[in-house]
């Protein structure tokens, strides 16, 4: 009777370990499926937080290909003449800090504007990832005065999608009034 007590109580020992030991198990799998899913939902938000980084800066760098044409704006509203004109390229008349006469040049050269000033490069007006794919200056005449019409494409060169922004501007040049 002893040995079957004891067999009876090991008995119910082994089962109440085998079923803690199962419980173990799924609550194991449980953690395991839990942590897989908010490992997926956290590498997704990674992803989308780095696609909305560079378009973002995709964006950025064609809005500050703004300054782009601010800088030629403000040449030509500061030069007195207009020395040459053509569809892509502009040479000014006009005067340094000191008053002495120099000239300020804008040229279209394969995908860079790049500017001279007394016909010595001074560099380019584009950053290296802005690929600039049209400039185009017009000359306006009026009896009132002169005016230059400018039209800009450019593109980010990060860009896979090869979005383009173009730039417009009529500039006065305001010694020829």
């Amino acid at each position: 009777m002893i040995f079957t007590r004891n067999n009876q109580i090991k008995k119910r020992f082994y089962q109440g370990r085998g079923a803690a030991r199962g419980y173990a198990l799924v609550e194991l799998v449980f953690y395991i499926v839990l942590f897989a899913i908010l490992s997926l939902l956290v590498i997704d938000a990674m992803i989308t937080m780095a696609k909305a980084f560079k378009e973002t800066t995709i964006q950025a760098e064609l809005v500050e290909s703004n300054a782009i044409m601010e800088r030629i704006s403000r040449e030509i509203r500061g030069s007195y003449d207009i020395n040459t004109i053509s569809t892509s390229d502009l040479k000014l008349n006009t005067k340094d800090d000191a008053g002495a006469n120099k000239t300020v040049e804008f040229l279209l050269s394969g995908s860079d504007i790049q500017l001279l000033e007394n016909s010595v490069l001074t560099g380019n007006l584009n950053t290296p990832n802005i690929t600039v794919s049209n400039l185009t200056f017009t000359q306006i005449t009026t009896t009132a005065g002169k005016a230059v019409k400018i039209s800009l494409t450019v593109r980010s060169d990060n860009d896979a999608q090869n979005r383009s922004v173009d730039f417009y501007n009529t500039v006065t040049l305001r010694g020829s009034y």
